[in-house]
């Protein structure tokens, strides 16, 4: 066993506070003989200012002392910084003193003897507590490691996340310089449908890095943020939509929202399409809520309804990217026929493998 300066070879240095001499002497006898090194401390303010020296490795602490008792020091002890650990004694049987020593940050606790059997007790007391010790030093410094190793991995994904959004970004605004150049409308719908999806992907990275989140993202924020910036780039005067967003706080997997965001892009934008004839003004709801197992996602309107079986007003696409997203996400996907208008319900597990 190694002191605390982790030399194997060195004797260990144990403190004992007492203000009887004699056994302080005693102590130093036998103790040495078991290998440790002991320095006398007769009062708590002597203890004290010894242990504020450094290089002391276990405590003796004896109960009373010549003004004061060893509960009156522990809790000065127990304050310090690496404090060493602390064998409690005492030469009074009431259990109550080593239930408020234990209570109070002791390791153990003695019943105080002359004997060579008390010495012999108290030597491997301070074995298993000085082991005790070690075993709470290096989980310590362990788990230090660790915190520090997460801490970068976490540093270091961010960095990656705010690299993805920018890149995402920067494809997106050569998507709008493209359609900027171009006078082909269908062309410039398509472009700017692309540039949606895109978007609706970066927005994840975007939440990802500013908040410092790993693995997963609260849908509701992530939703309100895309939905905000859809609205903005589709109303106009010819659509003069609003999109209303209800949705609980839910936490979901990268992975997931990145689909849902895809899923959810796509309906809205259908809907401010098609739903309403032109120049009239009409409500795109979203709905999200979470059931024990599953998150339900509704997107619905009050306008003119949607056949599903009826061919694409487009170029189908929208189409094909909802069957793909949603068989992802292994969810029940599904129009409402009865519905006064448009409603589409996305139905999904929340958890990995089902």
């Amino acid at each position: 066993m190694s002191n605390s300066n982790g030399d194997p070879d060195a004797p260990i240095h144990i403190l004992y506070i007492d203000d009887d001499e004699g056994l302080a002497l005693l102590m130093q006898k036998n103790l040495h003989q078991c290998g440790f090194s002991v320095e006398w401390a007769e009062s708590g303010a002597a203890g004290l200012a010894r242990l504020g020296g450094g290089g002391i490795d276990a405590i003796v602490l004896d109960h009373i002392l010549a003004d004061e008792t060893g509960l009156d020091i522990l809790p000065c002890i127990m304050a310090m910084p690496d404090h060493p650990p602390v064998i409690y004694a005492t030469g009074s049987d009431d259990t109550s003193i080593a239930v408020a020593a234990l209570k109070a940050g002791a390791d153990d606790y003695m019943l105080k003897g002359i004997s060579a059997d008390y010495f012999d007790l108290l030597a491997a007391a301070l074995e298993q507590a000085l082991e005790r010790a070690r075993f709470r030093r290096e989980t310590a410094q362990a788990q230090e490691v660790i915190r520090q190793q997460r801490d970068l991995a976490e540093m270091l994904l961010a960095e990656v996340n705010h690299r993805i959004a920018n890149s995402l970004g920067l494809v997106g605004a050569l998507i709008r310089m493209q359609s900027s150049m171009t006078t082909d409308q269908v062309a410039i719908d398509a472009l700017h449908e692309t540039q949606m999806r895109i978007n609706a992907i970066a927005s994840v990275h975007r939440r990802l890095y500013t908040n410092r989140q790993v693995g997963s993202v609260q849908v509701d924020e992530y939703l309100n943020s895309l939905l905000t910036e859809l609205e903005a780039s589709m109303r106009d005067d010819k659509r003069p939509h609003r999109i209303v967003l209800t949705a609980q706080a839910v936490n979901l997997a990268t992975d997931k929202v990145i689909t849902l965001g895809l899923i959810v892009s796509e309906l809205v934008t259908n809907a401010f399409k098609y739903a309403y004839p032109d120049s009239v003004p009409g409500e795109i709801r979203v709905i999200v809520d979470q059931t024990e197992e599953a998150l339900r996602v509704i997107v619905e309107d009050d306008g003119a309804g949607f056949d599903p079986s009826s061919p694409a007003r487009g170029t189908g696409l929208g189409t094909r990217i909802l069957t793909a997203m949603a068989a992802s996400l292994k969810s029940d996907f599904a129009y409402d026929p009865g519905h006064d208008g448009t409603k589409a319900t996305l139905v999904f597990s929340l958890h990995e493998g089902k």
